[in-house]
């Protein structure tokens, strides 16, 4: 795996990572967890313990206070290993904290911050529906004021971890005269309220991260539901994008960087005519190529996480550390089959889950069309 500068601490850490992984997701028990559809929940309190969540958060809440580029260095380095174990990284610290300390009341803080810090509380955004997934100001599930606090009608579609979350962070329209992004409000709901039903959604790949249909039927909530103010809600999600889509780009980088070692060893191996493959010219080149498009990629991951944690304006560059990624994973995994062949379709090959899960994320955390737009436009056109 390629390495780049670290200091003392940060190569402390990522020897934690790997050795972490070594003892609780090594190749088989990825490819196990892949082929029965289970999700990493159970190891969420060993990463816990093991101080992973706690490294963006500060020590108030129990945790480490480090900077974003530490944070982005263990993204990659969990997904180098298993790609599922930094996704879930993913959506509890780069999601759940993040939220929470954008946005988050000072007694959601004090509750949920040092069970995450723990590995003790997941939390699924409930965002997406059947008409509002890149059109975000489509949502029409609503949350009617009450005695006490709000009942909430609507439904949701695509969600991760809904069924394994301790909460669903639903959003919902509280002005019934609003339109578009206005009049939306984050509500904290603990998974197992009344009036919530889930269906399972089966999927090409991503297996170890589920996702669900959600109906939700005059689901209650108190006023201490909220998060952040009401009818803010599109505003504050938007306060958090940069976290998520750097998030996705770091461990799509860390899968990118296993997919073309995977790729280097089989060429080192596999025998043709009397040689291994990898002497042939086409196959060198190919495998440079997909080098190439990886060590890129993570130059601009790196780059934007250094920006993140300086607080600097990184709408533009997370966009594009986010399209970068994902479609540098799609073309290493691509070549990657077509180099192991018939060894990386098989099903115990790991060539083949990196191939099925990656063409999720070019359109999943916002489709790498609307990133262009959004590149674009930041761009004054």
């Amino acid at each position: 795996m390629q390495q780049f500068d670290t200091d003392e601490r940060q190569t402390l850490i990522l020897d934690t990572v790997d050795k972490f992984m070594a003892r609780h997701m090594p190749p088989e028990e990825a490819r196990r967890r892949d082929e029965g559809h289970v999700p990493p929940y159970d190891l969420l309190p060993l990463m816990g313990e093991a101080g992973f969540f706690g490294l963006p958060i500060p020590e108030a809440y129990g945790g480490t206070a480090l900077d974003w580029y530490t944070v982005s260095l263990v993204q990659e380095r969990l997904a180098y290993h298993a790609y599922a174990v930094g996704s879930i990284f993913n959506r509890v610290v780069g999601f759940g904290a993040m939220s929470l300390l954008r946005y988050g009341s000072d007694a959601q803080k004090a509750d949920l911050l040092p069970r995450i810090v723990e590995g003790r509380c997941l939390i699924a955004l409930a965002l997406t529906e059947s008409q509002a997934g890149s059109d975000a100001g489509a949502i029409r599930t609503r949350a009617v004021r009450t005695d006490g606090g709000w009942v909430i009608d609507g439904s949701k579609t695509w969600i991760s971890d809904a069924d394994g979350a301790d909460y669903l962070l639903i959003a919902a329209r509280t002005d019934p005269g609003s339109e578009g992004p206005k009049g939306i409000s984050m509500l904290l709901v603990p998974r197992g309220q009344d009036g919530i039903a889930m269906t399972p959604i089966p999927k090409v790949g991503n297996n170890c991260m589920p996702s669900w249909e959600i109906a939700l039927d005059g689901v209650f909530v108190p006023d201490s539901a909220l998060m952040g103010e009401e009818g803010r809600g599109f505003g504050h999600l938007m306060s958090t994008l940069h976290y998520s889509r750097a998030s996705m780009a770091a461990t799509v980088t860390g899968c990118a960087q296993a997919a073309v070692d995977l790729a280097i060893s089989h060429a080192r191996e596999r025998q043709q005519f009397g040689r291994p493959i990898g002497k042939f010219q086409v196959i060198r080149h190919r495998i440079a190529d997909m080098q190439m498009r990886v060590d890129a990629t993570r130059l601009v991951v790196r780059n934007l996480a250094w920006l993140i944690s300086q607080d600097r304006d990184t709408r533009r560059l997370a966009s594009q550390a986010k399209v970068q990624a994902t479609e540098s994973l799609q073309f290493v995994t691509e070549h990657g089959m077509q180099i192991l062949a018939s060894a990386g379709y098989a099903a115990e090959s790991a060539m083949q889950r990196y191939w099925r899960d990656a063409r999720l994320y070019s359109f999943g955390e916002g489709s790498n069309e609307i990133q262009r737009d959004i590149i674009a436009k930041e761009l004054g056109l």
